[in-house]
């Protein structure tokens, strides 16, 4: 995995809320990348295979790797792409007991790699599948929350813990109004920018039991490793950081976010000693 000039904290019990497992660097060696994760306290994570390719390939990952658990959609980017056999391919795959969500859907009015109309049919479908099927939805939301907001409205996602905003980029009008709505707030790495004040004032208005942290690895490393490849492990600069906006001791909001994490996807709680085979911690050579 990638080399660090920062120490990277230590700060068990995480959950990285939602990442990519499938991308380079942590596709080249899973295992590698889910050991160094589980050095540096992360214990679970939710892998997001969101693409008709991909969605295949998340079942199949969480149901290989016992900390990984998955969530299945089409982005917004590839809304074009999601016809009544996607939607229907969706629901067999949500079968499996490892699906724990479904998404990343959502509205994406910064790039427009699909027509707004077909985002706003592909994230209404998707949210009254996730509400038949009783699961969560983790929404990618840029430039358009008020259109989101709508769209949820109209659609109706579960009325208990409908889901979640990931790496939320809203400011404090935008986070309260997806509060209101009974959302989680995912926080990434864009939190820690220096230019990106805003969201941390969301994050400061946010109940302690609505954050979530994720790294959306391999994109979106946080500071101070900006730039560089992300990938699960790295959640921790994440909760020191944003632990700091608030004003708690990092383990507190560690914890704090895992138990909402394992609250909204219902996810059990870790075995004992489920760390991968090759965590350095339990390898021979660290004995």
């Amino acid at each position: 995995m990638t080399a660090l000039r920062h120490p990277r904290p230590h700060l068990p019990g995480l959950i990285d809320a939602h990442c990519h497992l499938d991308y380079a660097p942590m596709a080249d060696d899973v295992e590698a990348a889910l050991a160094t994760a589980a050095a540096a306290g992360v214990e679970q994570f939710l892998h997001i295979g969101c693409t008709t390719a991909s969605m295949e390939r998340a079942v199949t990952l969480a149901s290989t790797h016992a900390p990984v658990f998955a969530s299945i959609g089409i982005h917004p980017h590839d809304a074009r792409h999601l016809d009544d056999a996607v939607l229907a391919r969706i629901e067999t795959l949500a079968a499996d007991p490892k699906v724990v969500a479904i998404g990343e859907t959502g509205l994406d009015f910064y790039y427009d790699h699909s027509p707004r109309p077909v985002q706003h049919r592909a994230l209404g479908q998707q949210v009254e599948l996730a509400r038949r099927l009783d699961l969560p939805i983790v929404l990618h939301i840029r430039e358009a929350h008020d259109e989101a907001l709508a769209i949820l409205r109209e659609a109706g996602p579960r009325t208990s813990d409908p889901g979640m905003v990931h790496c939320f980029t809203g400011d404090p009008d935008d986070a309260r109004r997806w509060l209101d709505a009974g959302f989680h707030l995912s926080f990434s790495g864009i939190a820690t920018f220096k230019k990106t004040q805003p969201i941390r004032d969301a994050l400061r208005l946010c109940p302690r039991d609505r954050i979530l942290l994720e790294t959306d690895a391999p994109f979106l490393a946080p500071e101070p490793i900006r730039g560089a490849k992300n990938e699960p492990a790295n959640v921790t600069f994440t909760c020191v950081r944003l632990a700091q906006e608030l004003g708690c001791p990092p383990e507190e909001l560690a914890r704090d976010a895992a138990t909402n994490t394992r609250k909204l996807l219902r996810l059990p709680m870790p075995a004992p000693g489920s760390a991968p085979a090759d965590d350095p911690r339990t390898s021979p050579s660290a004995r």
